[in-house]
């Protein structure tokens, strides 16, 4: 870099930063090499004062009142698809129609790493397969040659990464062959980043030449998608519908077309898909409708709505529509509320920074210190203006999400449920699987996506035959099946 244009440039950004009260973020130039000057450089150019000023101003020097609302309402739900009720029977052909049709578009959100599960990559790449320990990723590309097999397709995926993990994600596709895809169908976008606040509203440094930061949430898919170009390329596809989920849920029923269907159907903007609490204070947001508008209600502000919490007359949850986070979205929807997102709602959350203290050393707190600001991409059902669309899902087979590697949200929970739900498949197909005296599958199983990716295609496929499961079984994309691994 120019020296004398450093100069310059330094000059500027001191400049801003000062005038938003934000100058301490350059205390360690003086002892920053060039790169590092032009790294912290290139961060602080990229922030956008003015408005982290206004997050600061509201949720950190000031606290908002929550809102308010005069009614809050259940949404209609559709129920769980049947294919003996003739909507269902519609939506199933209206779905299958659009995916051959090349209409179909992927959108995994994929931006976090596996940190809370105990691994050090992104949580993509977690070895989630209870036998052959393949991937989440692994599983989400075989559902998708799966799908472009079948209906003659090929979907495109479009994965969002953010800064902590852009590189290593593009790496491990790189060294798995993209996972059979095509190359050319992997589309890598980056969402932005945000800067993350001390208690008094002051940017933290997480290295002398770096501002600590995290991305933007799940909601900056939204802007993320026009930026970097995917909805471009969709509409170059003849993509007009984006099928969007979280990569940590491994179980996802891809490109469903029912849910594909009722969309198409509908004429939707954006649709949900969603599932009964388990109970009432499940950690799951609510869909409802709150003075006539369509909102979801995170769990950590069900006591703001004690509505939200009401059983009827046999005790059953009123408002049970849990988010299991997964939508499609028209391209065209996207690309105009893209232009609203700076007044999406924004969210905080308090948590524990690492940051670097006066001396120079790196802190990392025992307790919450900071906040950290994310957009969620359910407050975009807002802006929707046409009736509401949510289809209802049984959980097996569809939502096991992956948050911790114990408790409710689990990798330990998910290897339970793909035993569970393919050892199903298994029974169905004429072969019993060893069970304990609780009733709970005794063996790990796991059947590869491109064998079978429905249950009827398992049985079609079996044809009588006797599945070994006096062990622990995999059957991979030939049908074959995989020694267990060593203990």
């Amino acid at each position: 870099m120019d020296s004398e244009i450093s100069a310059r440039d330094e000059n500027e950004l001191r400049e801003t930063a000062r005038k938003f009260d934000q100058e301490h973020i350059f205390r360690f130039w003086n002892e920053l090499d060039d790169a590092a000057r032009a790294r912290l450089s290139q961060q602080v150019g990229d922030i956008d004062f003015p408005f982290m000023h206004g997050l600061i101003e509201r949720w950190v020097r000031n606290e908002p009142p929550p809102e308010t609302f005069d009614a809050i309402t259940p949404i209609p739900v559709i129920p769980p698809a049947d294919p003996a009720r003739p909507d269902a029977r519609a939506a199933f052909d209206a779905g299958e129609a659009a995916l051959r049709a090349g209409r179909v578009g992927i959108v995994i959100v994929a931006g976090g790493q596996g940190t809370r599960l105990g691994f050090d990559g992104p949580k993509g790449a977690y070895p989630i397969g209870p036998v052959t320990r393949k991937t989440i990723f692994e599983y989400h590309a075989e559902r998708i040659r799966a799908v472009n097999r079948r209906y003659a397709c090929a979907l495109p995926l479009y994965l969002m990464v953010s800064d902590t993990n852009e590189a290593a994600t593009r790496a491990f596709f790189r060294e798995h062959a993209w996972f059979g895809l095509n190359e050319r169908d992997v589309l890598f976008f980056r969402q932005r980043m945000v800067p993350c606040v001390d208690t008094a509203g002051r940017f933290l440094l997480d290295a002398p030449d770096h501002v600590a930061a995290n991305p933007n949430g799940h909601g900056g898919c939204i802007p993320a998608l026009v930026d970097n170009g995917c909805t471009k390329d969709a509409r170059a596809r003849g993509v007009d519908t984006l099928y969007y989920f979280q990569v940590d849920n491994w179980a996802v029923n891809m490109a469903d077309p029912y849910f594909i269907g009722y969309h198409v159907l509908g004429g939707g903007e954006m649709s949900s898909k969603v599932h009964r609490k388990e109970a009432l204070r499940e950690g799951v947001g609510v869909h409802c409708i709150c003075d006539g508008e369509y909102r979801v209600i995170e769990y950590s502000e069900l006591d703001l709505y004690p509505q939200l919490l009401e059983t009827d007359d046999h005790g059953a949850i009123v408002h049970y529509a849990g988010n299991p986070a997964m939508h499609i979205l028209d391209v065209g929807f996207v690309e105009r509320i893209a232009g609203a997102y700076d007044r999406f709602p924004w969210h905080r959350a308090f948590k524990k920074i690492p940051f670097l203290d006066d001396a120079g050393d790196l802190s990392k707190p025992d307790a919450p210190n900071g906040y950290k600001f994310e957009t969620f991409i359910f407050d975009a059902l807002r802006y929707i203006t046409h009736a509401p669309i949510a289809l209802e899902i049984r959980r097996a087979g569809e939502y096991t999400p992956i948050k911790d590697f114990d408790g409710v949200n689990s990798v330990r929970r998910a290897w339970r449920e793909q035993n569970a739900y393919w050892a199903g498949w298994i029974e169905a197909a004429g072969c019993p699987v060893p069970r304990d005296e609780r009733g709970d599958v005794s063996i790990a199983v796991e059947i590869s996506p491109l064998f079978a990716l429905t249950r009827d295609e398992f049985i079609a496929k079996s044809d009588g035959r006797a599945w070994p499961t006096h062990q622990d079984l995999a059957i991979d994309p030939r049908g074959e099946v995989i020694a267990p691994r060593a203990p």
